[in-house]
């Protein structure tokens, strides 16, 4: 039989694993690149042109395939077991950092708007919380997986493994990220705990841990006002931002152009405000590639806001197909789950991740039509960012992994099965005529023939 000829169609026909999620990260990193080509007016700086931004995003972004690949080839899934358990370590040591303010020419604790997010280790920054939203979602499919089968060490009562090895470091984690950002505190929160849901906890500890989270969340409130906001800063910015009744656009309308209160209800609702006329502005079919005018008014728009900028120059048809990226993801992510058997850790893994993913992208989205305050939170692999796009990165990689896996699990499963008509009874079965006549033999050898296209 003549070998086929190599093209492209046979390369991708080649790929194991959901061929559906490798063309959701492509047609995301393709997005990425022209979108942040178009968005970047305001990362400029010095003498750079956006072809020195767009080299820095294809960099970032042929590492982030790197990742994927790297992570897509790895066949053992022993190996991200037993990275995963040390997932909370890593995300407990970097808070740490992060909140020791440390400053060292080789390692420094970064504070921007007020609030500590960023390592910088060796030149290279490092958004803390983005690696702690994937971490900790592998660190609790391991810890929920080994509790199934028995095997965490320590105490006898399962309670109190319970307690050490998954409400602890939720907790530890929850409380360490508050400083930092109460949205993205809730957020990484909120994705632990469905993740613990998914794992089979129960009503009675999953309320338990929702109420040590409501108790923590108010001392972090009575310790900002006894301290008269000289601790836990970031608490007083969520506060405001949820019961600040001023009416920013009836005091820009009423104050002199020019002066300080203009100015301040102007700088309040600049962002929300000029990302809801991008989103009017874009229409049906957009404005077109490089025709954004609001991306020299919004000074995150290749971040907090990259959906409205979207929308601008893609129109709603081309936010619509970002939203069934992201949609489509969740969605061959359950298929992922339901082939994973047994397998609780893979499949609260791939869970996780994609609701991760998926919950991300969505509250993105609710922030750029002003439904809820702003969080900060980036479109996953499409916003500007190289920590979270890395982040991202390595999760698809290892839901790509982990499919792949499935699905070779699948075809074994397929082969060790019987066949529904022995070769035997079809060769009996077969018409007895001259120029058509099979033997056994041959039907085997065809057989084999056909298994090994």
């Amino acid at each position: 039989m003549a070998a086929k000829k190599k093209s492209f169609w046979t390369f991708a026909d080649s790929l194991e694993g959901d061929k559906v999620v490798w063309i959701i990260v492509l047609m995301l990193i393709l997005f990425s690149i022209v979108c942040i080509f178009s968005s970047t007016s305001r990362l400029l700086e010095g003498g750079q042109t956006r072809l020195d931004i767009v080299r820095g995003q294809l960099v970032i972004v042929a590492i982030g395939l790197g990742l994927i690949i790297l992570c897509y080839n790895i066949k053992s899934i022993g190996f991200f077991r037993w990275c995963s358990k040390w997932g909370f370590l890593v995300s407990f040591a970097l808070l740490a950092l992060l909140l020791s303010k440390i400053s060292t020419p080789f390692i420094k604790s970064i504070e921007l708007n007020g609030a500590r997010r960023i390592i910088q280790v060796a030149g290279i920054q490092i958004h803390v919380f983005e690696v702690v939203k994937v971490a900790m979602v592998m660190y609790l499919a391991w810890a929920l997986d080994e509790l199934k089968k028995g095997r965490l060490k320590g105490p006898k009562k399962l309670i109190w493994k319970k307690v050490i090895y998954l409400y602890a470091p939720f907790l530890t984690i929850f409380m360490m990220v508050i400083p930092g950002s109460n949205t993205a505190a809730l957020f990484i929160g909120g994705i632990m705990f469905i993740v613990i849901l998914l794992g089979g906890g129960n009503a009675k500890d999953l309320g338990l841990l929702a109420a040590s989270g409501a108790v923590l969340l108010t001392l972090c409130v009575l310790a900002y006002k006894v301290s008269d906001g000289k601790v836990m800063g970031r608490i007083g910015t969520g506060i405001s931002r949820i019961f600040d009744d001023t009416d920013w656009e009836q005091q820009v309308l009423n104050s002199r152009k020019g002066s300080i209160p203009y100015q301040e209800a102007l700088d309040a609702i600049r962002q929300p405000y000029s990302a809801k006329i991008a989103v009017h502005e874009g229409g049906i079919i957009g404005k077109g590639p490089g025709q954004s005018t609001q991306r020299y008014v919004v000074p995150d728009i290749s971040e907090d806001y990259m959906f409205s900028f979207i929308i601008e120059e893609y129109g709603l048809l081309g936010g619509i197909l970002v939203i069934f990226l992201y949609v489509s993801l969740m969605a061959r992510a359950t298929i992922i789950v339901r082939n994973c058997g047994n397998d609780l850790y893979a499949k609260l893994s791939v869970a996780g991740l994609a609701i991760l993913i998926t919950g991300q992208a969505f509250l993105h989205m609710f922030v750029n039509a002003d439904i809820g305050p702003m969080t900060g939170q980036t479109l996953p692999l499409i916003s500007h960012g190289n920590s979270a796009f890395l982040c991202f990165s390595l999760a698809f990689g290892i839901i790509l992994s982990f499919s792949r896996i499935a699905s070779r699990k699948i075809d074994r499963e397929i082969k060790k099965a019987a066949p529904l008509v022995e070769m035997h009874e079809v060769a009996a079965a077969a018409p007895d005529t001259a120029d058509d006549e099979y033997t056994e033999d041959e039907l085997l050898q065809e057989s084999k023939e056909y298994d090994s296209l």
